[in-house]
């Protein structure tokens, strides 16, 4: 992110625009928007221009500006349209202090203006690093579509009943009453009423949600998916923008964390095979803690909550100590690992089954059905199997597994990072020692185009 989103308090500041034409002309109807004073430097003002900053009440000097004039300037807009005289006006703002926009030039400027949706006082900016300003007036299009006209009345209302909303106690409870009141009743209410009408809807919602303080949290335990933000379900998605504290694997993205409130508490409680771990009991102990004093909890799992993710043994903490939970089902890796190579886990006569396992449990090593899984036309989607990787070879071809038997390595599942290895059942262990992220085996399976991968598979029947 090179340029830093913020929102300049207007309300007394100074702002210049120089320039004659309809550049300098078009960035002063957005400022009109503002509260601040506005001075327009132009030596040949055009009539409409001219004509425009009288009737906003604004200043127009008909001179270019010297320092003297620029000082106190808050931000300083150069709009002449000639490259040379931008450059000198952006030397002498900046020597008075004064932030440099060049219009059309993001290189020469200190800051971009973003397109902007204008709800007052909901304000919603679209920038794009000037990379793409199509695309940010498509945005704009569509936000403008989706946002009612009303909304800055309904958030002007609910602005000036803060102070009273503050009788509800912090967090959840105060979070819940403005959810209801911006997203179910003022929206319901808006079409037909007035501001005294929306303000009494907001005494009876406060009075209603004053009767209701139950401070007694919550635990959803939700599955992330396999890393990838765009596969996690939109109820996941919901429950983790309304958390107030998230309890995460180590598995879990960066990408997926920043779907959270920023305001959110985030617990990191990493689990790694043969490597450093939070006790599980520890993690039951943080769920419930957070959840007695009234939090929404969300424990966030990589993959689904339901495979290999302990989800009965936090369940069953969570009942003992009387907190209601839910849980909501994520993509698990298997899934992610198969869209990968194009292949269905299931095949009309080729299997009717499929083994979805762990390589490695709490004891080490997982004894797995072996027998089972060297069955001709098996397929098994193994999780956590490269320190496995040399036991589960041996294992199968004691079984009687065919040495060719196809294996497919899917790296980091739908991460931008996702690699897909295919091999043979004699060369996996030596294969996956070049694997460094998560891996999902795939046993019995090729990529679609195996041929063009790795040409001696292509005898092997996926």
């Amino acid at each position: 992110m090179q340029h830093f989103p913020i929102y300049l308090d207007t309300a007394h500041a100074n702002i210049a625009v120089i320039g004659n034409g309809e550049a300098a002309l078009a960035k002063l109807r957005l400022l009109f928007k503002t509260q601040a004073r506005i001075t327009v430097f132009a030596p040949m003002a055009e009539p409409e221009l001219a004509k425009a900053v009288h009737a906003q009440g604004h200043t127009l000097i008909r001179h270019a500006p010297q320092a003297q004039d620029l000082a106190g300037m808050r931000l300083v807009y150069s709009a002449t349209e000639d490259d040379a005289q931008d450059a000198a006006n952006a030397t002498l703002a900046r020597s008075v202090g004064a932030l440099v926009n060049i219009v059309d030039n993001l290189g020469g400027s200190d800051f971009i203006t973003p397109a902007i949706v204008d709800r007052d006082p909901v304000v919603v900016a679209i920038g794009t690093e000037g990379a793409a300003p199509v695309l940010a007036r498509a945005i704009k299009k569509d936000m403008e579509e989706r946002l009612p006209a009303g909304l800055g009345r309904l958030a002007r209302v609910g602005k000036a009943f803060r102070p009273q909303a503050e009788a509800l106690p912090h967090g959840r409870a105060r979070r819940d009453f403005w959810s209801d009141y911006y997203l179910k009743s003022g929206p319901e209410l808006m079409a037909n009423a007035d501001d005294a009408t929306l303000h009494d809807e907001l005494q009876a919602l406060l009075r209603r949600h004053l009767a209701n303080t139950d401070q007694t949290g919550r635990v959803d335990l939700v599955g992330a998916g396999p890393g990838n933000p765009e596969l996690m379900t939109l109820r996941a998605r919901r429950l983790l923008d309304r958390a107030d504290v998230v309890i995460h694997d180590r598995l879990v993205t960066g990408d997926v964390l920043e779907l959270a409130r920023r305001e959110a508490v985030f617990i990191a409680v990493g689990k790694e095979g043969f490597g450093p771990s939070t006790p599980q009991d520890d993690i039951n102990a943080l769920m419930v803690e957070h959840a007695r004093k009234g939090a929404h909890v969300v424990r966030l799992k990589g993959g689904d909550a339901a495979i290999f993710a302990r989800l009965d043994e936090e369940t069953e903490a969570l009942d003992a100590a009387g907190i209601d939970w839910g849980v909501t089902p994520g993509i698990t890796a298997a899934s992610a690992a198969s869209a990968a190579i194009g292949r269905s886990l299931t095949r009309r006569g080729r299997n009717t089954d499929l083994h979805i396992l762990t390589a490695h449990d709490k004891d080490g090593i997982a004894d797995l059905d072996c027998a089972a899984l060297a069955r001709p036309d098996t397929v098994a989607a193994i999780y956590m199997g490269k320190r496995a990787a040399r036991v589960i070879q041996g294992r199968l071809l004691m079984q009687g597994a065919a040495p060719a038997t196809p294996v497919t390595l899917v790296e980091n599942a739908s991460h931008p990072e996702q690699t897909v290895t295919p091999c043979r059942l004699d060369t996996l262990a030596q294969t996956v020692t070049s694997c460094r992220g998560p891996v999902v085996m795939l046993l019995g399976l090729t990529p679609a185009r195996a041929t063009a991968v790795l040409p001696q598979l292509a005898e092997v029947t996926a």
